[in-house]
């Protein structure tokens, strides 16, 4: 039943990207319950005799799952829980995430050691190795300098992925980004500059530092990472050699070297995989380890996912698939599953696209919680960094999340769209800079705000929207869930895994 249940919910889920899209155009405001205050009191019982009664689980996991939505804050958090509510047809402010249902809960302090505002390098390298360091910085401490290859030597981290493959556990790391970008690389590559993804990316001073796709290639602890899934394919290829999807297109690597080929000749049952046919075709009781490379740079949004040339698998295709190979080791595993698009959708100053990336790493954590057994797997849902996405004017109960403001009448009843001083309509979400600023003042008509391409008005102008510093959250189930409380360190997550593990080695 519990398999049956996933089942429905990744169909269910399969075409939420057009159902949405549908839905945006609606500019009616969304019911809320009839009975509401009714139903709130009795579930607020409901809530408290579950936390009163909570007993916490083992604290020695077998398993760890460990979920990054890149940049996705708080505010990202709140405005997708009422984005996918809406999409059901609901007034969605009631509506909770998968991952929020009975969670443990803690905030996380996000800032690298040379920035107050971070990048996701510096902030992945805290969860992974239990230390903060410089943005920019990949697994490596922060007496490193940016780029500087004379400042390493002695400065690498050990990685919790490394140590999992070091006491026999199966890994993997799944993202949506490119694999070799900044917070999967942070599983298990070492460099001093997270830009270095290929030998083709690094300067001529650089050439003894291996770049990160061959690092995943080269990993030498275990026996080597079991699952590797993103985007990212033309780091892994040789000029040489034309794009299997991309045929007018080449790889990017000077070294001659098709990485894809090398992993393959390095494992038994290996295979690597490009599009969706193919990713499809694998058997996992057949397959020990699986490379999946489905675009040239990062995967499609979820949103457009399904007008890929190749077909791409969905995040929660792609973790399920994962956990098939991963769960044949009776030791256990570590698996990072990376929701990176969030952040790049977020830089455009596109809310749409952002919340349905949030949306669909929700959909894979509810299968997750639904397939795996909580008493032997910790499960941690958080973000490396937030967006300066903001939520604000007072809009009427069940707006549309995207759209523009319409505030009450004087009865407290939905009234007509709000206007600013300039007698223009504004939107409930928006950015503090990026791309929307727009520098005549003009108007945004309501539809216009429904557009799935619309970029949310900015209040600085930048070619690209920044991150912001304030904290982020955490959600955690399962053994050692417990040990999340309160306002923390990023790099608390590293050492909460590392002893609720307690693999075997020294930490």
């Amino acid at each position: 039943m519990k398999h049956m249940k996933v089942i429905l919910t990744a169909l269910a889920f399969a075409g939420l990207g057009a159902w949405g899209q549908e839905k945006l155009s609606e500019t009616k405001q969304f019911p809320a319950p009839v009975n509401e205050a009714q139903d709130r009191f009795e579930n607020d019982v409901e809530t408290l005799d579950k936390a009163e009664n909570q007993k916490a689980f083992g604290t020695r996991p077998k398993n760890v799952i460990l979920f990054v939505g890149d940049g996705m804050g708080i505010s990202t958090v709140t405005a997708a829980r009422i984005f996918e509510g809406q999409l059901r047809g609901e007034s969605g402010e009631e509506n909770q995430l998968s991952f929020e249902k009975d969670a443990y809960v803690a905030l996380s302090k996000v800032y690298n050691t040379n920035q107050q505002t971070p990048d996701s390098a510096g902030t992945m390298t805290a969860m992974m190795t239990g230390a903060k360091t410089k943005a920019g910085v990949i697994s490596m401490n922060q007496n490193v300098l940016l780029g500087d290859v004379s400042t390493i030597q002695g400065n690498n981290l050990i990685t919790f992925l490394e140590m999992a493959e070091i006491a026999g556990k199966s890994t993997g790391v799944i993202s949506t980004a490119r694999i070799t970008h900044a917070t999967p690389a942070c599983c298990y590559a070492h460099t001093p500059h997270r830009d270095w993804e290929a030998d083709s990316t690094k300067p001529a001073e650089a050439s003894a530092v291996a770049d990160i796709a061959s690092q995943l290639i080269d990993f030498p602890y275990g026996n080597g990472i079991e699952v590797a899934m993103g985007g990212g394919r033309r780091y892994f290829l040789p000029k040489e050699k034309k794009d299997p999807e991309n045929v007018n297109q080449t790889g990017s690597r000077n070294d001659k070297r098709d990485l894809t080929q090398d992993w393959v000749n390095k494992y038994p049952n290996a295979a690597f995989v490009y599009d969706e046919a193919g990713f499809a075709a694998i058997d996992p009781s057949k397959t020990d380890h699986l490379l999946g490379l489905f675009e040239r740079s990062h995967m499609q949004y979820e949103a457009d996912r399904a007008n890929d040339t190749a077909g791409e698998p969905s995040l929660s295709e792609m973790t399920q698939k994962a956990l098939d190979i991963l769960e044949r080791n009776e030791k256990g595993y570590f698996l990072m599953v990376e929701a990176g698009r969030i952040d790049h959708a977020h830089h455009e100053g596109n809310a749409y696209r952002a919340l349905m990336d949030t949306v669909a790493l929700d959909r894979a954590v509810e299968a997750v919680k639904e397939r795996v057994d909580l008493n032997e797997t910790l499960i941690i849902i958080t973000a490396d960094h937030s967006h300066v996405f903001t939520m604000g004017g007072y809009a009427t109960r069940g707006n549309n999340i995207l759209g523009v403001v319409v505030e009450n009448d004087d009865r407290g009843l939905p009234g007509n769209p709000s206007k600013d001083a300039n007698g223009h309509h504004y939107t409930t979400l928006g950015y503090h800079n990026g791309p929307g600023y727009r520098a005549e003042a003009s108007d945004i008509e309501p539809e216009e705000a429904l557009d799935p391409d619309f970029h949310q008005v900015a209040a600085v102008p930048l070619g690209s929207e920044t991150h912001s510093g304030e904290d982020v959250a955490i959600f955690a189930f399962g053994p050692g869930a417990q040990l999340f409380r309160g306002v923390v360190e990023q790099s608390y997550i590293f050492h909460v895994m590392s002893r609720a593990l307690q693999s075997g080695i020294s930490f």
